[in-house]
């Protein structure tokens, strides 16, 4: 809760920052200009001029561009920052131009600013511009929190809740947050490049939908104004999908956005994002193989290893994955042979957090997955499996059902779940048993939560640092 003093102290810095506002356009300077060219970022100046000299001086003219971070003895200094990285700027106090004697002091922390100048090394070491030109880009009225550079940098926010609902205040101060979400683009598009590479097609299907099915979950419900009826945001994305298989599609995949009406934790967010995969004439066991080497290439491309810290806890992605059935992990850890619901139930118990080690947990209860094929030996089990990395469930994949007249009686019976309290059991879908019935050919299928790995491969201990703008509670 802001107190008094310090909402009028936050007050006065914004009053102040008006009146430099107003002062700079009596002086003929528009704060908020069009465009800007500069010739580096700088980034790409440290790395040309690595090998300069303490002391050494260049005739080379650059012009950056960034945001204003720190300033020094009476903005001698400038410690500017654009998307690459940081460079320092100089201006003598004492010879410097009389347009800028009367222009740096109307700066602020975190202004926008161009700056044109020639490079060179003090005798410290650090690359600096001694700046000839310097244009103001953006004006910003509000006051940055503290930010302390150097080795020990550290975030100027303290309060969580800040940091996930102003996330641009976040990104300003907070080069990790930044990094977590260059990770995680890098990430999707390494998926998708892994499945284009072996010609697995990308398709757009829906988004609201008639019904919710495709998982057991609690949807979000909208209205259709002109058409006058209640729609659902998707739970998944796997029924259209799997109309597409039918269609003819023998790859196809979608990475997109996955809306669940449930809580919210460390690893939960209402709108997150996943992706189905479903490849024609395999099963489980190919699907088990392409998971694998997706997850490892993915993981190279964006830790350059196969070997990672999570939370202080190595995790091992150059081995063989781990491959276990669920009934021999659950007598393994608790000793008991059990089937059906009992052994989901000691499974979520007793067994997931023990799988640290990526480990694929396979051949599941009829029960509990009424879109996976029956065991081909196994009376009263499924072709599905699980992925567990760091006791969390990353993936779940099965050879998919493609008998309509089975798929139609697992419907059923899980309309008599819902009809008994379960609000998460499936729902009829009339539509796709008759898809079915025009024939789906051997499939596997799998979905994989981008969020709980993008967790993992940047050391994320929430699932709100790797979601850009996650969902919040309204303030009141």
């Amino acid at each position: 809760m802001v107190t008094e003093t310090h909402g009028q102290e936050i007050s006065h810095l914004q009053a102040e920052r008006l009146r430099k506002l107003n002062d700079l356009k009596a002086m003929g300077i528009n704060p908020y200009p069009y465009n800007f060219k500069r010739s580096d970022l700088c980034a790409e100046l440290q790395d040309k001029y690595k090998d300069l000299a303490n002391e050494e001086r260049t005739e080379d003219t650059v012009i950056v561009a960034g945001r204003v971070h720190n300033q020094r003895n009476d903005w001698m200094f400038i410690d500017l920052h654009d998307v690459s990285g940081r460079i320092q700027l100089f201006s003598d106090a004492k010879s410097r131009p009389e347009y800028l004697q009367n222009f740096l002091p109307l700066l602020d922390k975190g202004d926008i600013i161009g700056a044109k100048g020639k490079i060179r090394r003090t005798p410290r070491g650090e690359l600096t511009i001694d700046i000839e030109e310097v244009t103001l880009l953006s004006k910003t009225l509000q006051p940055l929190p503290e930010i302390i550079e150097g080795k020990n940098r550290r975030l100027g926010i303290t309060d969580v809740e800040t940091r996930y609902r102003q996330r641009y205040i976040d990104l300003i101060v907070n080069p990790q947050s930044k990094e977590n979400l260059k990770r995680r683009a890098i990430l999707v598009r390494e998926i998708r490049r892994f499945l284009d590479d072996q010609d697995f097609v990308e398709i757009e299907t829906p988004i609201l939908n008639t019904e919710a099915g495709g998982a057991a979950a609690r949807p979000f419900i909208t209205h259709h104004n002109a058409l006058d009826m209640g729609l659902y945001l998707r739970i998944a994305t796997e029924l259209h999908l799997k109309r597409l298989a039918v269609g003819g599609f023998e790859r196809v995949y979608e990475i997109g956005r996955i809306f669940r009406n449930e809580g919210i934790s460390i690893k939960h967010n209402p709108e997150f994002t996943s992706i189905e995969v479903y490849w024609a004439y395999t099963d489980l066991y190919d699907m088990m193989e392409l998971t694998e080497n997706l997850i490892k290439h993915v993981c190279h491309k964006v830790t350059n290893g196969l070997v990672i810290n999570y939370q202080g806890t190595e995790i091992d992605f150059s081995k063989p994955f781990r491959r276990v059935t669920m009934q021999d992990l659950v007598k393994e850890v608790t000793g008991k042979d059990l089937t059906g619901k009992a052994l989901n139930e000691a499974f979520e118990q007793h067994c997931e957090a023990t799988l640290i080690q990526p480990t694929f947990v396979y051949d599941y209860p009829v029960e509990i997955s009424p879109l996976a094929k029956k065991h081909r030996d196994k009376e009263g089990f499924v072709e599905r499996f699980e992925l567990f990395i760091y006791g969390r469930e990353t993936a779940n994949a099965f050879s998919e059902l493609t008998d309509p007249i089975d798929q139609k009686q697992r419907f059923l019976d899980q309309v008599q779940e819902r009809v008994g309290g379960d609000d998460e059991a499936h729902v009829m879908d009339e539509d796709f048993v008759t898809a079915l019935e025009y024939g789906l050919p051997p499939t596997s299928g799998m979905g994989l939560g981008i969020d709980r790995f993008a967790m993992i491969l940047t050391d994320s201990a929430s699932i709100r640092d790797v979601i850009a703008f996650p969902t919040m509670k309204k303030l009141n």
